[in-house]
């Protein structure tokens, strides 16, 4: 029953350790993954970042061509009019407008309070005023008065300006770019001005939409990429009420200047501020439209261009990079390693319990088998303690009557001779019984009968074996000492007769069992380097599998005891064993 309680506890224990260390891996893999993917979003925002920058600048560079073309055709303009605005003609600006492949002309005129659209090749652009329009009127008023623009927005040429593409005034369904020039020679602004025809068809071919369109369908871990506006993000698109009515919404003040804004949370409006605040790249994990996702917000730095501005009119000095990754893929990954992992520890587990029951019947059988021979030694040796004295006893009458003869014929050497001997063999058992430890002292009666037979010398001597109690302890000692001996009649058997000596003894201390055996050894200076009490270590050939030393060395090792050999006297092996008591 104990047996059966000891197996599923340790079974338990294995089982609570594979799930202990289960779970621990899946979480720190799991972070490693999360890390893993942020770093590698990162790197492809980077990679998003540098492409979608290329794009921009190419757009930007662009429209400065654009603006080039509208300088051109607006001198173009001057030298076909008169230079007074009065003396134009409506139709001339139609006319030149066909002529110079541009969408209209209009001409500004400078009022008291205003500056009026007051000519024109589109009759809507004609009585519109330009007061309320930010920052085109500081412009115009710039080059009224000083002949060139010096507002940090826009693009600034000779006599010239022109702002970004931009919504009509005149009609919000219609994007356009207008240049601006006035060298002092007319009394009238030069308005030539282009659809946004021209740069559609770039965007579309190398724009930065196309190149985030590409991105995406490109690359499976993206879901969507968008470039924000941080200033007008959390606000509603920026509007302004025309002449005639309608909401303006311009352009350069949207909230998502390029991409789409599919996958949105209430926590970006938290991460935007924290990316503007920091100036670093801020991750939110989150859930959107029903899929785990990753949101990287990147702050990526510019310098200011008019397609980009805040709620003021004022270019931005970077703009927001979002790009929101598909954490599905991460979560496939840790599923397929989990189960991987999983079929790996089972299969480990059940070949380790295997193994596991495997050793522990093995060691099981061993340890039976060890203490049924140390029981079995302990019996035989005590039947043959008990045997000899009951002979003692059985032949007493018979030394009585052989004692009583030898005097009665006065055999007086006959008789010492006879006595001496039967004194001896007296003596011994006495002394065996006198050991006080029944276990020791049948050994010791077993190994002395077999040195008899053996022809070898073994003296021992014993104190304080009274104190050992019996049980394992003793049966372990009975392994120690016999195995010691043994080892000890092998080594002198090697010798004369006259060599082969043992001695013995042992003594029982306040706090230690200290033991000492010495045998004859003429080999004592080719042992000083030789692993005699490793497993398999024998001097005596081939037939001997070198373990007597080595299970006393076990056995001292469980009691936390300690082994001294000394080889300094000549031709003697002293070993001496210390043992906690």
């Amino acid at each position: 029953m104990m047996r059966r309680n000891a197996w599923i506890v340790t079974i338990v224990l294995i089982v609570a350790v594979l799930g202990i260390n289960n779970t621990v891996y899946y979480f720190v893999t799991k972070q490693s993954l999360e890390e893993s993917l942020s770093h590698e979003m990162e790197s492809i925002a980077k990679q998003i970042e540098i492409s979608i920058e290329q794009s921009r600048l190419g757009s930007e560079k662009y429209q400065e061509q654009i603006g080039h073309r509208l300088r051109t055709a607006a001198i173009a303009v001057q030298y076909a009019l008169d230079p007074d605005i009065e003396k134009v003609e409506n139709a001339q600006l139609v006319e030149l407008s066909k002529r110079l492949n541009v969408q209209h002309i209009t001409l500004l005129k400078k009022t008291d309070d205003d500056i009026v659209l007051y000519k024109s090749s589109d009759p809507q652009q004609i009585g519109i005023g330009t007061r309320s329009w930010k920052p085109w009127y500081q412009a115009f008023n710039e080059l009224f008065t000083n002949y060139n623009v010096n507002i940090a927005w826009g693009q600034s040429l000779q006599n010239f300006w022109t702002g970004p593409f931009e919504v009509a005034t005149s009609d919000t369904s219609k994007v356009r770019k207008w240049g601006y020039y006035y060298d002092g020679t007319t009394n009238y602004i030069i308005d030539p001005y282009v659809s946004y025809e021209m740069q559609a068809e770039y965007e579309w071919l190398t724009g930065v939409d196309k190149q985030i369109d590409d991105t995406v369908k490109g690359n499976p871990s993206i879901l969507e990429i968008t470039v924000i506006n941080p200033v007008t993000f959390p606000m509603e698109p920026l509007t302004t009420l025309t002449m005639q009515g309608e909401e303006l919404m311009h352009i350069t003040q949207k909230p998502i200047i390029y991409g789409s804004y599919d996958f949105s949370d209430p926590g970006d409006y938290e991460s935007v501020r924290q990316a503007v605040e920091t100036q670093s790249t801020v991750t939110l994990n989150t859930h959107i439209n029903g899929k785990h996702v990753l949101k990287n917000f990147i702050p990526v730095p510019i310098e200011g261009v008019a397609s980009m501005v805040d709620d003021q009119g004022i270019p931005l000095d970077y703009y927001l990079l979002a790009v929101v990754s598909d954490y599905q893929l991460v979560q496939n990954t840790l599923d397929s390693q989990f189960v991987n992992l999983g079929v790996i520890i089972a299969t480990t587990s059940l070949f380790s319990i295997i193994v596991l029951m495997i050793f522990w019947g093995y060691y099981r059988r061993s340890r039976d088998k060890v203490v049924r021979e140390a029981q079995v030694t302990y019996s035989d040796e005590i039947s043959q303690l008990f045997h000899s004295i009951q002979a003692q006893r059985h032949d007493f009458v018979n030394h009585v009557q052989t004692i009583h003869s030898l005097a009665a014929l006065n055999k007086v050497e006959e008789l010492k001779k006879y006595t001496k001997d039967l004194t001896g063999e007296i003596r011994v058992v006495s002394d065996i019984i006198n050991i006080g430890n029944p276990a020791i002292a049948a050994l010791i009666r077993s190994k002395l009968s077999q040195a008899e037979s053996m022809r070898i010398c073994f003296e021992c001597e014993f104190a304080g074996m009274r104190k050992l109690e019996l049980g394992m302890k003793t049966l372990d000692l009975t392994r120690l000492l016999g195995n010691l001996v043994d080892n000890a009649f092998e080594e002198v058997m090697k010798y004369p007769e006259e060599q082969r000596w043992i001695q013995l003894s042992g003594t029982a201390e306040a706090n230690q069992l200290r033991f000492t055996i010495a045998n004859y050894c003429e080999q004592v200076q080719e042992l000083r380097n030789r692993p005699i009490f490793e497993p398999g270590y024998s001097n005596k050939g081939k037939g001997h599998e070198g373990l007597g030393l080595s299970i006393v060395t076990n056995i001292i090792e469980q009691y936390k005891g300690t082994v001294r050999i000394d080889l300094e006297t000549p031709n003697q092996l002293t070993i001496e064993i210390i043992i906690p008591h």
